[in-house]
């Protein structure tokens, strides 16, 4: 990386701490909305680091985690190389505490994004060329759906001997294999070169604090592997797995689970049962294979057809 990272005008010197403000749009009130960007840089060259949350607006557990990360420069100790952090990319749909924004758009279907395209489109321009070009690889950090909270999970592409390496460094207790899809950030981010793994922990609009701390440990370890601080935390000895499948109701009532996040469960195991609010019926839920549960839905009522929980699997 040069001596000096210019973004949007600004220029940031080895050794630096600087927050840039990004204008992407601005509201009908013709109120401008930033993205802020923080760029902590070391005394000495290195990788550039980039760490977003918030992609979704109501990922609230990304958010905090790139938080605590910068708010905490000692603890940070970073030696070599540069941390952009982004911790929220999607401003309007914080705002709103909605997924998307106000249009209903996915951010994280509209990449690489269009200048004079829409709201979602024009936030993924933004990110693509104003950030992506000055990173080496990235952590982004996002939550489960409403209602359904993911374990703490690393997923990666594992046919690519960079995100492998990458999502061992991480060291979570769990890594999945997950295709780059379509118009996401990661796919975009992927064909201009840049290495980006999706942390996964806890349920839209709720903090967990336990995966808040795994995924900032994480992060220092995998700072520790590309030779940006000198020590890190102990991590995890990761269970790797190719797939995952979802669960689903057979039928609609109130479901009870029989086991809870990152638990092992077996092939013909009874892992819920769903009953009926009348007490007339009451129907087991069986696993139908080997797994880990990395996602549970933690809403009892459910249709026939809603997802009850994540399993991944060797199968």
């Amino acid at each position: 990386m040069p001596e000096f990272i210019d973004i949007n005008g600004g220029s940031i010197g080895l050794g630096e701490d600087k927050q840039v403000n990004l204008t992407v749009a601005r509201l009908p009130t013709y109120t401008t909305i930033d993205l802020p960007v923080r760029v902590i840089r070391g005394a000495e060259d290195g990788p550039v680091l980039l760490l977003s949350g918030g992609l979704h607006g109501d990922e609230i557990n990304g958010i905090e985690i790139v938080r605590r990360i910068i708010v905490d420069t000692n603890a940070l100790d970073l030696k070599r190389g540069t941390i952009i952090a982004v911790p929220l990319m999607n401003v309007y749909g914080f705002i709103q505490n909605v997924r998307g924004v106000p249009d209903g758009k996915d951010v994280n279907r509209s990449f690489p994004g269009v200048k004079g395209g829409s709201l979602a489109k024009l936030v993924a321009y933004t990110i693509m060329n104003e950030i992506i070009p000055l990173i080496d690889y990235g952590l982004d950090f996002h939550t489960g759906g409403a209602s359904r909270a993911n374990f703490p999970q690393i997923r990666c592409v594992l046919d690519l001997e960079k995100n492998v390496e990458l999502a061992n460094a991480f060291a979570p207790p769990v890594i999945l294999h997950s295709s780059l899809i379509d118009r996401s950030f990661r796919k975009a981010a992927h064909r201009k070169g840049k290495h980006i793994l999706v942390y996964e922990t806890g349920e839209s609009l709720r903090l967990d604090e336990h995966g808040i701390k795994e995924a900032i440990n994480g992060t220092y370890r995998v700072m520790k592997h590309l030779g940006m601080r000198d020590t890190a935390p102990e991590g995890h000895k990761p269970l790797v797995y190719p797939k995952s499948r979802w669960v689903r109701a057979q039928s609609a009532g109130l479901f009870n689970a029989r086991i809870k996040l990152g638990d092992i469960i077996k092939k013909r195991q009874q892992i819920g049962r769903i009953t009926d609010p009348f007490g007339n019926e009451s129907i087991k839920v069986i696993s139908k294979i080997d797994g880990q549960v990395i996602g549970l839905n933690n809403n009892p009522v459910v249709h026939k057809g809603d997802a009850l929980m994540h399993v991944a699997t060797n199968e």
